[in-house]
This record gives structure tokens, sequence and C-alpha cells, in this order.
């Protein structure tokens, strides 16, 4: 397991790595890197989720048992970093920060990341991790935001979010096309595909062309917080989930590298959005998106043991 997580993370640092050196080096103008990102968030991931989820063969996934094993894990997790705010944060703005950074994830990074260790099977069960927790995590954050942010989201703010994530949408049209066995005729099969495939080397570069870790210094103890959550306490509590739902193999593994993924650059934007502490979220992504090359291949290896 060891060796094979290692092969699978290394494309996918190197692309950070290469996303890094590109946009320090000036090669792109800095005005490509925002419109790469939101290019991405809004249609090559989309596309790979709806291209994965209505042509994945999911017989043999668990896909009931997958949803409720890392949604049990994500809000356990959450009550976890609320019970422990005062440790973490010292004031309201700056723990919505810590939130995002213990529940959210980085889906270009899981998604290589499953496609590289279980190639086709991977992708299909990415897109369901992320069917199942792009809408919880969402949820779980703006409540967060209404209760500790200095903007305050109305109940129709927050359901006008979910209705306009494209990650959502884009999981329940696959979902929807897979149930109905409707598929994808051959022509938007292939577009949709090829589109899809776009979306892993971008948006790894994207995440790479956004990592500052100057930003990272001034906030030790709510950066060291947040990723105590991230990478200890949810992956631990989607073990022990796993567990108790009997789930194993390439759905528990899936599960686990899911949940000890690095924070998502676009919890930043949330932060500035919605009221939060913009800066130290900055932070939290760069510390993270470094840590998590030597934090994921020991959390798998782990979970390997636990949950053969």
């Amino acid at each position: 397991m060891t060796a094979a997580v290692l092969l699978a993370l290394a494309p996918v640092v190197l692309l950070i790595g290469l996303g890094l050196v590109l946009r320090r080096r000036g090669f792109l103008a800095d005005a490509f890197w925002p419109q790469a990102e939101r290019l991405c968030y809004f249609v090559l991931l989309p596309s790979l989720f709806v291209h994965g989820l209505a042509t994945a063969d999911l017989a043999g996934v668990p896909v009931a048992e997958l949803a409720a094993v890392l949604v049990t894990a994500t809000v356990a997790a959450a009550a976890a970093a609320v019970a422990l705010r005062p440790l973490v944060a010292t004031d309201g703005p700056a723990f919505t920060s810590v939130f995002q950074g213990g529940v959210r994830f980085n889906n270009y990074v899981g998604v290589a990341l499953a496609a590289a260790l279980f190639g086709g099977q991977g992708v299909a069960l990415a897109a369901v991790s992320n069917a199942a927790i792009v809408p919880t995590v969402n949820i779980l954050c703006v409540l967060v935001f209404a209760r500790f942010g200095t903007a305050r989201p109305t109940l129709l703010g927050v359901l006008r979010q979910l209705a306009m994530n494209p990650l959502v949408l884009a999981c329940a049209l696959g979902i929807a096309l897979q149930a109905t066995g409707l598929g994808l005729p051959p022509g938007i099969e292939g577009w949709l595909r090829t589109l899809g495939q776009a979306s892993l080397p971008l948006g790894l570069l994207c995440v790479g062309a956004a990592l500052d870790l100057r930003s990272a210094r001034p906030w030790l103890r709510p950066i060291l917080g947040a990723s105590a959550i991230k990478f200890a306490v949810l992956p631990l509590l989607t073990v022990a989930a796993s567990a108790a739902a009997g789930l194993h193999g390439p759905a528990a593994a899936t599960a686990l590298l899911f949940q000890a993924l690095p924070t998502a650059s676009s919890s930043y934007i949330m932060a500035r959005q919605l009221g939060g502490d913009a800066p130290l979220m900055a932070g939290i992504t760069a510390a993270q998106t470094v840590m998590a090359a030597a934090v994921i291949p020991l959390v798998m290896v782990l979970g390997a043991l636990a949950t053969p």
C-alpha cells in the first residue's frame, strides 16, 4: 500500500510543484490562474463527475454505505471542531477558517489520487464521495458562517448557494442518468470524458499556483488546530465509521483518502464572501497542501492496517 500511495501521489505533487514554479516565474500572466480555476470549477470538474457517475459500473460499489460513512464522519468531525473552538481560534471569523480547514477538501487532489490508485473504479468511487460530502460540507460551513462569521447568510441564501454549486449539480445529474439507465449519447460521452480528463492536470496546476507559504507564518495555533482535525480526527472517525458499516476494500480506502485531503482553495473565496478570516484561510490552505504530501501516505497505510 505504501508504494502504491507514493506512486499515485508523485504526479500530483509534481503537478502542484509545476504550478508553483510557473506562477513564481511569471511564465503565464497572473490573470490566467483565476480564470483557469474558474474553468476547472464550473466546467471541467463537473464534466468529470457527470461522466464518471453516468457511465460507471456501480453494481459492486457500496454507494449507500460509502455515503453513510463519509457523512457520519464529517458531521462528527464538525461537532468536534465546534467543541474545540476555544482552543484553536481567537474570534468568530478565525474559527470559520479553522472549521473550513478541518472539513473541506480539495476535489482535484482527491479525484487524481483515487484514479491513480483504483483506475476507473476510483473515478466512480470519487464521484460518489463527492456526491455525499460536497453538499454536507457546504451546509455545515454555511451554518458555521451564519453563527460565527461577520456576514449572516439567510436560509434562502444557504439554499441558493447549494442549488447553484456546480459540483452538487453535476453529481445530481450523473446520479440521475445512472439511476434511470439513460446514460450518455456516444458523442456527448466522448465530449464529457475529454473535458473531465483536462480537469485534473489543470486543477492541480492551479493548486500549486495558489500556494503561498508566507501566508501561513503568523497563525501557528489555528493552523495546527485545523490540521489536527483534518489529518487526525476526521480520518480516525472515518476508520471507525467504516468498521461499523462493514465498509472495506477500495471503497473504504477512498473514503479515508477523501477525509485526509488538504482543504480546498475555494475555502478562501468563501471566507472572503461570508465574513470569515480570509488571510488565515489562505495560510491554512497553503500549510495543509504542503503537509498532505507526507500525511496522506501515512494515513492511508495506517487505515489499511486498521481496515484490511
